[in-house]
């Protein structure tokens, strides 16, 4: 990722003189070019990056410029490094791991094993059980495909079961709700679309360049719209009190109202689309719908139809 990369490249800077970068290229496998646009973000951040001339040249900070470690508390490195971990868990990537080194090898001797202990506080770990090796293959492509500014096709199937053809132009990766997803412009619908990696069949790298403009803001962003009230309604649903703990897992122990006859009822605001249907199918007979009415008619509807095609099997 992009973030990690130009941190590595300050660290590396602070302990040479000087880099030449077609090393730095090699390093992170990215191109020249790429180098010389991270180059120009960490000047804009305000660390002065010189260029030197000539044979011996190459990149270097400005002749007396120092960055103090101290500008980062260990607990602000350590919070870095369980985001790298975390991060490496569910998107694999070199460059982490190096980073990870690189930031524990400027904690001081002496700090070292409260650092590790700071470190190794949280775990987080988004990868599914099992792994995924195409998920993994659409990963680094749709990366290589940012930062070399490439086009990219595949085939995409949505909520409908519908397959089409999309070549988009890929500005950014987007992990939410433990799925990947990738933030791009696509060139059939003319605008930002967001495409679920898991959705996403054959992708290729196509030999296009393109152009990156402004992205869409944080504040515009898909996250927000999903959970505006305009999008949302409030469900109520019903647990059984054997099944209390799944009712936890999803919802938390405080949004739990406990019912005189012993049953649980959650409240929790969702969209309404046929994500919202499937994820209360999935409760199995573990859950009731009491409101709204509508929704509940809706899942009483699907229920009858998966009863209908057990029927016809047994029947045959």
């Amino acid at each position: 990722m992009k973030l990690d990369r130009l941190l590595a490249i300050v660290i590396m800077l602070l302990n040479r003189n000087i880099i030449q970068a077609k090393e730095l290229a090699e390093r992170f496998e990215v191109s020249i070019r790429t180098i010389y646009r991270d180059i120009e973000a960490i000047n804009q951040a305000g660390i002065p990056i010189v260029t030197y001339q000539g044979m011996n040249g190459g990149i270097g900070l400005a002749e007396g410029y120092r960055l103090d470690r101290n500008v980062l508390t260990n607990d602000e490195l350590a919070a870095i490094i369980t985001a790298l971990r975390g991060m490496s868990n569910s998107y694999i990537s070199d460059s982490n791991e190096r980073l990870v080194e690189k930031i524990n090898s400027i904690v001081p001797s002496a700090q070292a094993a409260e650092f590790k202990l700071k470190s190794d506080h949280l775990l987080i770990d988004l990868s599914p059980w099992g792994g995924s090796v195409r998920l993994e293959y659409k990963l680094q492509l749709i990366k290589q495909a940012i930062e070399q500014f490439n086009r990219i096709t595949f085939t995409y199937s949505d909520a409908n079961g519908e397959l089409t053809t999309r070549i988009v132009e890929p500005y950014t990766l987007v992990l939410k709700g433990r799925h990947w997803y990738v933030e791009a412009i696509c060139l059939k619908r003319g605008e930002f679309r967001l495409f679920k990696l898991l959705r996403m069949k054959e992708p290729t790298l196509l030999d296009e360049s393109f152009t990156r403009g402004t992205a869409p803001s944080r504040e515009n962003s898909f996250g927000q719209k999903w959970i505006s009230p305009q999008q949302s309604i409030q469900i109520t649903l019903r647990f059984p009190s054997h099944r209390q703990f799944v009712a936890e897992e999803w919802f938390g122990v405080e949004e739990l109202l406990f019912q005189e006859d012993g049953t649980i009822i959650v409240k929790p605001n969702f969209p309404e689309n046929q994500w919202l249907y499937s994820f209360i199918l999935s409760f199995g007979a573990d859950v009731e719908v009491v409101e709204p009415l509508h929704l509940r008619q809706m899942i009483h509807n699907y229920a009858k139809q998966i009863t209908n095609i057990y029927e016809s099997t047994k029947e045959t």
